[in-house]
């Protein structure tokens, strides 16, 4: 006679009960799991283009609008947001390119009137040069309590130093940077590499370019897309030199780049740049996403020198060894375990790349697993920004193809395209949350560069796209808010602008790390200010910094949905109150 297990009584009922209760366990924990995976979330997230009715309406001016007959027409131009004329509220750069006849533009300098509306005052501030611009920069890099702009260009770079007055000054040969000879310098970082309270410039150059050895669309084996006769490059150009200055403190910098290491690994297509500590050690490394070769992952040594470990760190090549065509990249602890990731943005038909910093010296690319960029666009500028202010860093992709010949032909691609949004679900995983967060995702757009920063005193970063040959885009999340905070620092020992500073903060069991950060996105940079989102905080549990001069400082119980404005070594700072429109609460 067969016995029945201990607990199964008359005709074996228990064991279908205890099966359904699995099977219903299983349900409710599939349930749970569809509902994170579908992007469900407590605050909607809702972006509206608001760049006409702000004021960013000047049109973007790069190469030809309907063809490219060469490479220079196609990488277009990024952002910058800083307080340039220190009044509190952040304003925009926009870099400005030109034509192959030389038509003559100027880039764009929008002043925040504190409200959030703009109005272009380049010309009256001195920004009055005309040529091909690419990027910016910025960082008070004399440390006089005004923050300078850098300006990549094919032709020249310009360094604007800041006069305080609303105005600035091209310092370019005054501080011995290079003026002679053509380069094409695509991203920018200013970073401090040796700590010793001066930032230093870092450049990424794309190719050497000499148009007149150059083909024309269908000249060469690499002037060729799926059939369609296009713009020749970067494969077959030759390749563009990376560059370090070093800030001598004085006024005046020295290229170390050969000395420093920077040229050790050669030629690269060189594109978007950020500089930040990757294995958290108190020096700033450096990050290159390149274009069809190997991006470059620089090591501070922290004597003054730079060991090129990106295929060692597996930050040089996506999750199958192969290389990519790398434009952007953005970097954020993502996952909250102390270490700051990477993701970088590719060429249509690939994925874009999400590097996991798993120790400081080791990356895995889980773009996969992550569940990111499944549309497979063309990408450029990137972002981490907490779209619904969980207290997750979120990721934004701008998107655009380079062949606007694209759209006369059958291939599948078009010019104009989506601009994407992944929310962070907080367990290492995104979900793509593009079709609705409102109606700004529903825009097609050439886009290039873009930025974020709190253009209006509400403590949620607004995002800036730069559109090739087109008005801006001015990105608003016109949702409600969860609680949260912003951080802007000052440093005394350190480098005025706190570049390396990095802030943590807890709050409900919860701990976020960001770093003040030059560079980043595509040939873009964001506001110095960090913006944190604490969901449903009431209070701030522990605020830390770390400042590059290796002073630490801390400060518990603190209010939510205010602005801190904290200088190295003071006890106390000033606060201010966000302009929260609805805020959260338990």
């Amino acid at each position: 006679m067969q016995t029945l297990p201990h607990g199964f009584g008359q005709r074996g009922l228990a064991w279908p009960r205890a099966l359904a209760g699995l099977l219903c366990f299983a349900t409710l924990l599939f349930v749970a799991d569809h509902l994170i995976a579908v992007g469900a979330e407590p605050f909607r997230i809702q972006y509206v283009n608001t760049a006409a009715a702000s004021g960013l309406t000047m049109k973007n001016t790069f190469g030809g609008r309907e063809r490219k007959d060469y490479i220079l027409e196609t990488t277009g131009n990024g952002a910058a947001i800083f307080d340039f004329n220190g009044d509190g509220a952040a304003d925009i750069f926009i870099a400005n390119g030109t034509t192959l006849n030389h038509q003559p533009t100027r880039s764009q300098l929008y002043k925040n009137d504190g409200t959030g509306k703009f109005i272009d005052v380049a010309e009256h501030a001195g920004l009055t040069h005309s040529g091909w611009a690419q990027g910016a920069c910025v960082a008070d890099f004399d440390n006089d309590g005004h923050p300078d702009l850098f300006v990549t260009y094919y032709g020249h770079n310009i360094l604007y130093r800041n006069r305080g007055d609303g105005t600035f000054e091209d310092v370019t040969e005054k501080t011995h940077l290079p003026v002679s000879g053509t380069r094409w310098g695509t991203g920018c970082a200013f970073t401090d590499i040796d700590n010793d309270g001066f930032v230093d410039l870092f450049v990424s150059n794309y190719v050497e370019l000499d148009l007149a050895k150059t083909p024309k669309p269908g000249g060469a084996q690499s002037c060729v897309w799926k059939g369609l006769p296009v713009m020749c490059g970067p494969t077959g150009l030759p390749m563009g030199h990376n560059a370090l200055y070093r800030n001598n403190g004085n006024g005046s910098f020295t290229d170390i780049s050969e000395k420093a290491g920077i040229l050790k690994p050669g030629g690269r297509y060189g594109l978007g740049v950020i500089a930040a500590d990757f294995d958290n050690d108190g020096f700033p490394d450096i990050y290159v996403a390149c274009d069809q070769t190997p991006s470059l992952l620089y090591h501070n040594r922290g004597n003054g020198t730079f060991e090129e470990r990106g295929s060692e760190a597996g930050v040089a090549y996506n999750f199958d060894g192969r290389s990519q065509s790398g434009m952007g990249v953005a970097v954020a602890d993502y996952d909250g375990n102390g270490f700051l990731d990477i993701v970088k943005t590719n060429f249509s038909g690939d994925l874009p790349s999400l590097y996991n910093n798993e120790d400081g010296k080791f990356f895995t690319d889980v773009s996969r697993q992550a569940g990111i960029g499944k549309r497979q666009l063309l990408g450029w500028g990137v972002l981490f920004l907490d779209a619904d202010e969980d207290g997750w860093p979120d990721i934004f992709i701008a998107n655009g193809h380079v062949y606007p010949e694209v759209d006369r032909t059958p291939v599948g691609d078009r010019y104009r395209q989506q601009t994407e949004l992944y929310r962070n679900l907080g367990n290492g995983k995104f979900t793509d949350v593009t079709l609705t967060s409102g109606d700004a995702f529903s825009e097609l757009r050439p886009a290039r560069g873009m930025a974020s920063g709190d253009l209006d005193g509400d403590g949620h970063p607004e995002v800036v796209i730069v559109n090739m040959n087109e008005p801006p885009s001015l990105l608003k999340n016109e949702a409600s808010h969860q609680n949260a905070v912003v951080v802007s620092l000052t440093g005394t020992e350190s480098n005025r602008s706190a570049i390396g500073a990095r802030v943590t903060i807890e709050s409900n069991t919860h701990t976020q790390m960001r770093e003040v950060m030059s560079g980043g996105s595509y040939l873009s940079q964001n506001d110095l200010a960090l913006c944190f989102g604490l969901a449903a905080a009431t209070h701030i549990d522990r605020l830390s910094i770390h400042w590059p001069s290796g002073l630490k400082q801390e400060w518990k119980n603190l209010d939510v949905n205010q602005k801190f404005a904290i200088t190295e070594g003071a006890l106390a700072f000033k606060t201010t109150h966000l302009l929260r429109r609805s805020v959260a609460s338990n």
